[in-house]
C-alpha cells in the first residue's frame, strides 16, 4: 500500500498565541517554496497541521526536503482513509504487514471527539484486527516497540502512519525580520547564519575582501558557504566589501596591538551602514567568547560601541568542538577549512590587545579620515544574489 499524504506537525509554533496565524502562514509559504520542484503536490492547511497530498510524487524525496524547513517539528508519511473503523483497521494492518519487526504498538489520537469510539478502544480494535490477519509471529510491546502505528482520527478522514520523522524545528525563516551576517569564510560564521535562520530570521551576508592579499579562491569559498545556507532559504544576498585601502590605512596609523580592534570597529561601522540600507534589523556573526583576542568581553565592548544596531552572536557560548559538530551537520565544515585566508587571518598581529580600551581606539582612529573610507567601502560594494543551486550560477565566479 502506497502512502498518499504527508502530515506535518508545527511544534514550537503552537506556543505563539495571537501571532500563531502569521507563523503558520509563513511556514506554509516556506514549505511550498522548498517543495516547488515537486509540481504535483497539493496542500491543505489547518489550525494545527499541514497536509501534503503526494499525487504520485516520490514521498521519500519530499521528506528529505522537508527535513530542512525551519518551523517544522515533525512529519509522517500517511495513509488517508475515511473515519470508519474498518478502513482504519485495514490501513493499519497493511502498514504493519509491510514493515519489518516482531513487536508493535498502536497510538491513537482522537482529534474528532464526536467519533463514537474512544482512543484506547480504537487502539485495541486495531491491534485485534492485526492479530487475526497477520501471517507472522508478532506481539504488542507498549514500551519499546519495533513498529509504532500512529492513528489520528479527524472529522471525515483519518491518517494512519508508522513513522515520525523529526524536522529542523525552530521558526519559519523570515518571520523574525532580517539580519546581516558577517560571513568570514571560517567555521564559525556559517554556523551562526544557520542558527540565526533557525530562529526565524532571514539573513543577508557581508564579506570583507582585501585583494591582492586575499585571493579569488577566498571569495569563491564565501559564496559557496552562502550557497550551503540557501538550503534553508531560497536565496541569500552577499555584499562583498573592497576592504584593502581601509585595512592598509588602519595598519599605517595604528599600533600593531590595536590594529585588530580598530579593524573590527571599521567592519562594524560598514556593516551597520549596509544593514540600514538593506533593511536589516541586526548584525549577526560567529563570535565565541574568548576564542580569539577580538572576542574577549573587553574587546566586544570596545568594538560594539561604534554601532547602535543589536549584534546577534548565536555561537557565543559554544566551544569549538560544538561549533564544528554543527558545521559538519550542515555540510559547511569542508568548505570552511579550505586554506584560503580572509582579511582577518592574513593581517593577524603577533600580540593583539586582549583588553583594549575604547578611548585608545578612538585616539588611533583620529589619526586618519576613516569615515570617508568607510563610506567608500559601502558605496563600492559588490552585491551577489546566491540561489539554491550554485551550479546554475555560472556568472558568480
Amino acid at each position: 500500500m502506497e502512502y498518499n499524504h504527508i502530515l506535518v506537525r508545527f511544534g514550537e509554533l503552537t506556543t505563539k498565541g495571537k501571532n500563531r496565524k502569521l507563523f503558520i502562514q509563513k511556514l506554509y509559504q516556506n514549505t511550498k517554496t522548498a517543495l516547488s520542484a515537486f509540481t504535483n503536490l497539493t496542500y491543505q492547511l489547518t489550525y494545527d497541521r499541514l497536509y501534503i497530498l503526494l499525487n504520485g510524487e516520490d514521498g521519500d524525496a519530499v521528506c528529505e526536503r522537508l527535513k530542512l524547513v525551519f518551523g517544522i517539528h515533525s512529519f509522517s508519511l500517511a495513509l488517508k482513509v475515511p473515519s470508519e473503523m474498518e478502513a482504519i483497521k485495514e490501513a493499519a494492518f497493511q502498514l504493519l504487514k509491510e514493515t519489518p519487526g516482531d513487536t508493535f504498538k498502536i497510538d491513537t489520537k482522537r482529534n474528532d471527539k464526536s467519533f463514537p469510539i474512544q482512543s484506547q478502544d480504537i487502539s485495541r480494535a486495531v491491534a485485534g484486527y492485526i492479530f487475526h490477519h497477520i501471517d507472522r509471529e508478532i506481539k504488542v510491546d507498549v514500551h519499546q516497540p519495533q513498529i509504532r502505528i500512529h492513528i489520528e482520527v479527524r472529522p471525515k478522514e483519518t491518517y494512519v502512519m508508522n513513522d515520525v520523522i523529526y524536522g529542523a524545528g525552530g521558526y519559519p525563516v523570515g518571520i523574525g525580520g532580517k539580519a546581516l551576517l558577517m560571513l568570514s569564510g571560517g567555521i564559525d560564521s556559517p554556523v551562526a547564519g544557520y542558527l540565526t535562520m533557525k530562529r526565524g530570521v532571514m539573513i543577508e551576508c557581508i564579506h570583507y575582501a582585501s585583494p591582492p592579499y586575499t585571493s579569488d579562491r577566498a571569495r569563491e569559498k564565501v559564496l559557496e558557504l552562502a550557497q550551503k545556507l540557501t538550503t534553508y532559504a531560497p536565496e541569500i544576498k552577499v555584499h562583498i566589501i573592497p576592504f584593502t585601502d581601509l585595512q592598509l590605512a588602519i595598519y599605517d596609523h595604528t599600533p600593531e596591538s590595536y590594529a585588530m580592534t580598530v579593524m573590527r570597529r571599521m567592519m562594524y561601522r560598514i556593516a551597520e551602514k549596509v544593514a540600514n540600507e538593506e533593511g536589516c534589523l541586526a548584525i549577526a556573526n560567529g563570535e565565541s567568547i574568548g576564542q580569539v583576542a577580538s572576542q574577549t568581553l573587553e574587546s566586544m565592548r570596545t568594538i560594539n560601541e561604534v554601532i547602535n544596531l543589536p549584534v546577534i552572536r548565536p555561537v557565543v557560548c559554544l566551544d569549538k568542538l560544538e561549533i564544528m559538530e554543527i558545521a559538519h551537520r550542515i555540510d559547511t565544515y569542508d568548505i570552511s577549512v579550505r586554506p584560503y585566508e580572509d582579511c582577518c587571518t592574513i593581517f593577524t598581529p603577533k600580540q593583539p590587545a586582549t583588553k583594549p580600551k575604547a578611548e585608545k581606539a578612538r585616539a588611533y582612529e583620529a589619526n586618519f579620515d576613516f569615515e570617508t573610507m568607510v563610506d567608500e567601502c559601502v558605496a563600492k560594494r559588490e552585491t551577489i544574489i546566491v540561489k539554491d543551486k550554485i551550479e546554475d550560477q555560472d556568472d558568480l565566479f
